[in-house]
């Protein structure tokens, strides 16, 4: 093999990641092997990953060097990146949360390699930080194709278990499976009010109660729009939701520019049909002046930014009650996180327990703070859903046919592990 493979840098279910470096050139690169099973043989994702990665050469897509194949393993080499943009935000963040000029930066570059996707007719499906991987240039790269799929083949429908849980569009939470570009657009505008914010938007617990905090947040959609989704993809069945209002994004996203919440608008459109396109993203206001990637330091941490293991989230719909703790994904040691699916060394074990006792009391304060902004707009749905209640009641009481809108939520959520990985059929 032409290259050298230096320290282990993580372990998954599938592969297992190796810093390595070329002996051509001493480029340091990213050595996945993938154990073949000699019943099962080479993964279908494996298989995604290169048929796709081979053809995509961007500027902001991770680059595939070279892939060697053996009896026993697979060997994907990549190049090199430091870290991906959820572990950036959680060491580099305030609370998580970026700098509007790196919001600006990460954002523009993100829609940049998710525009160049959708010209060459491929889905990502599974855009979220945890695949957004960041080098020492400043440069943003879509990693992690598994879930990919090119939707030029003469292949009108796909899967709709796709793009983990908390990026996953509306269409496809209702059981589209005749989606398109839309659904990366929709993981971008989730993405991009997580990078100001420093928390998910979403955060359900299954499809339905991700369906509910979306519409807590954007509004309920009238019964033309769901009627028209549900036109655009048979195979969707619809059913009744409580009417939500929307909350304005001002008050959700209080550190957010007006030109900010316009694009985030333009995003998070419920209809996939309104959403705007990734390239026509790339032309908003919102990006004037927008420079080019900018060396960042990985080395140094802001003492406000502490590397979460797990976040503390409370519910949407302000209740008292607190979510319990996701877990993390298998880790090897309590002194480990995650980097695309793969472990990769941080602080000392006594250095990360300090630190995750004193972020977690900074998180507590975050989330008082975004779901204050949230309570106004939150109460008056609780009040009008609580009015449909008694109406509905009342009706019966008289004798009166009336549906009775069904919420499909009760107790405390227990949210799913953080960011899981989805390997499941396509």
């Amino acid at each position: 093999m032409n290259y050298i493979q230096l320290e282990k840098l993580g372990e998954g279910t599938y592969a297992t990641v190796y810093k390595g470096r070329s002996r051509t050139t001493n480029e340091i690169v990213a050595l996945k092997e993938i154990h073949l099973d000699a019943e099962e043989g080479t993964p279908s994702t494996a298989i995604r990953e290169i048929s796709l990665m081979k053809e995509l050469k961007h500027p902001n897509v991770l680059r595939l060097h070279d892939v060697i194949h053996t009896e026993t393993k697979l060997v994907l080499i990549f190049e090199y990146c430091e870290v991906d943009l959820k572990k950036y935000m959680d060491q580099h963040g305030e609370k998580g949360a970026l700098d509007p000029v790196t919001v600006q930066n990460f954002m523009y570059q993100l829609l940049k390699g998710t525009a160049f996707c959708h010209e060459n007719q491929v889905l990502h499906r599974d855009l979220k930080p945890q695949n957004l991987l960041i080098n020492r240039k400043g440069e943003l790269k879509l990693g992690d194709f598994g879930l990919a799929r090119a939707f030029g083949v003469p292949v009108n429908t796909f899967s709709n278990e796709v793009v983990t849980l908390w990026y996953r569009a509306p269409d496809v939470l209702l059981g589209s499976r005749t989606y398109s570009t839309s659904i990366d657009v929709w993981s971008c505008g989730c993405i991009f009010a997580e990078m100001i914010s420093g928390v998910p938007l979403f955060r359900g617990r299954d499809n339905q109660d991700q369906l509910l905090h979306i519409m807590r947040v954007i509004g309920t959609p009238s019964d033309t729009t769901l009627k028209k989704i549900a036109t655009d993809s048979p195979e969707i069945t619809l059913k009744q939701f409580i009417r939500y209002p929307k909350a304005p994004f001002s008050q959700v996203l209080p550190k957010a520019n007006p030109q900010a919440i316009d694009l985030l608008e333009k995003l998070l459109r419920f209809d996939p049909a309104e959403r705007i396109t990734a390239a026509a993203a790339l032309s908003h206001p919102y990006f004037q002046g927008v420079s080019g990637p900018v060396p960042l330091n990985m080395n140094q941490a802001p003492a406000s930014a502490m590397p979460p293991n797990n976040y503390h989230y409370q519910q949407h719909h302000g209740s008292q009650q607190q979510a319990q703790q996701p877990q993390a994904q298998p880790q090897a040691a309590p002194s480990q996180s995650q980097y695309r699916g793969q472990v990769y060394p941080t602080a000392p074990a006594d250095a990360a327990r300090q630190q995750q006792a004193a972020h977690q009391a900074h998180m507590q304060q975050q989330q008082q703070m975004q779901h204050q902004a949230q309570a106004q707009a939150q109460a008056q749905a609780q009040a009008q859903a609580q009015a449909q209640l008694s109406q509905a009641q009342k009706a019966q009481m008289q004798g009166q046919t009336h549906p009775q809108a069904q919420a499909g939520y009760s107790g405390v959520p227990q949210y799913p592990q953080q960011y899981p990985h989805p390997h499941a059929p396509r």
